[in-house]
């Protein structure tokens, strides 16, 4: 068997940079087991795996499936409209655990429709996750639960630059993900964030589109302002737009690059 994979570059405009994706589209939907070891082949903290025949969308970490992937969702737009399956003005309906997202393409990027998820406010997060992280309970001023993941706020951007985990100390503690933020310094960005998730094999993620829903959600209200612009400062370092919509829905937008197009080759033995 060979299946067409691609590696994408997405919430960027340059090469070896944003978060890196891996995109494999098919007529026809790919056995569960043969996504995850191409995942985990592809090593990368997402691989999008799209069924044209149903418009279905699927993700998968090196270690197991997610509900949701922005920079999936952006990558597998970006490729279908290289492929010239997409064209400036379609709105793509892709079929997905989180529902029908829609991802429209522009004339300089995409624009990805997200649902807004619950926050519930934490009094207390845990000690030993913040000690994990570098973190003192003086530095967070604020701390939200959403969809079994944790998202901290703390001060200053600085802090956020600065946090360096002990990912063995983590994966000893019940999570999923946590991101943590900042309100920005930099008059083009308002905010900064970092993402982490040893949990499910992806230590620090390079760019979040799923946590920055929770972020603009958040953001929106401190800042008094619907529209958002977030750096994640990870060491790639990438670029999310945000839009919050009155229906409970986010608008994420961002840029891609293609920097991997090859051919996956399956032994039948291994299908």
């Amino acid at each position: 068997m060979e299946l067409e994979i691609y590696q994408v570059d997405a919430f960027t405009s340059h090469a070896f940079k944003g978060n890196p994706a891996a995109v494999c589209i098919t007529e026809n939907g790919l056995d569960e087991a043969l996504m995850l070891k191409i995942a985990s082949e592809m090593a990368v903290s997402e691989t999008a795996f799209l069924s044209l025949s149903d418009w279905r969308l699927r993700w998968f970490t090196p270690q197991t499936e997610v509900a949701l992937c922005g920079h999936g969702t952006l990558a597998t737009a970006h490729v279908l409209r290289k492929k010239g399956l997409a064209h400036e003005g379609d709105i793509l309906a892709f079929h997905t655990q989180s529902g029908i997202l829609n991802a429209t393409i522009l004339s300089d990027a995409i624009e990805l429709d997200f649902p807004t998820p619950h926050l519930v406010q934490c009094v207390d997060p845990d000690p030993a996750l913040l000690g994990a992280l570098g973190l003192t309970r003086s530095q967070v001023v604020d701390s939200y639960s959403f969809e079994s993941k944790l998202m901290l706020v703390v001060e200053r951007s600085e802090t956020v630059h600065a946090i360096a985990p002990n990912y063995e100390q983590l994966k000893q503690l019940k999570g999923r993900g946590v991101v943590v933020s900042a309100q920005s310094e930099q008059p083009e960005t308002d905010i900064v964030s970092r993402y982490f998730a040893p949990w499910v094999g992806v230590n620090e993620d390079y760019v979040t589109g799923s946590a920055h829903c929770a972020l603009a959600a958040y953001w929106s209200e401190k800042l008094n302002k619907a529209v958002l612009c977030g750096y994640q400062a990870s060491s790639r370092g990438g670029v999310i737009n945000m839009e919050l919509q009155g229906n409970r829905r986010i608008k994420l937008s961002g840029q891609a690059v293609i920097v991997v197009h090859g051919k996956l080759l399956i032994p039948p033995s291994d299908r």
